[in-house]
């Protein structure tokens, strides 16, 4: 989480993806993996097609379990691989 500070003190958030999926893997410590679907139209066909991936993400107290459904929000690296954490 970002945070700037203006003139007046006041906290800002920036920037950063927020998504929503399944934890698919929680044998990592301090990491899970997720599964985000999300739909995309085809440019010329127009049908509409499921689209997954799976991001690894920063779960600090190992509080996620297999099948729970989390909001992740984008960071700054954590590893090679990690760059989002658990927000629920």
């Amino acid at each position: 989480m970002t945070e700037k500070i203006s003139k007046n003190n006041i906290k800002k958030e920036t920037g950063g993806k927020i998504l929503e999926g399944i934890v698919v893997s929680d044998k990592m410590k301090d990491t899970i993996v997720v599964k985000v679907q999300r739909f995309v139209k085809h440019p010329k066909y127009g049908k509409y097609t499921k689209i997954a991936k799976k991001f690894k993400v920063h779960d600090a107290g190992n509080t996620a379990k297999i099948g729970d459904n989390v909001r992740i929000k984008e960071t700054r690296p954590i590893s090679k691989d990690k760059s989002f954490e658990i927000i629920k």
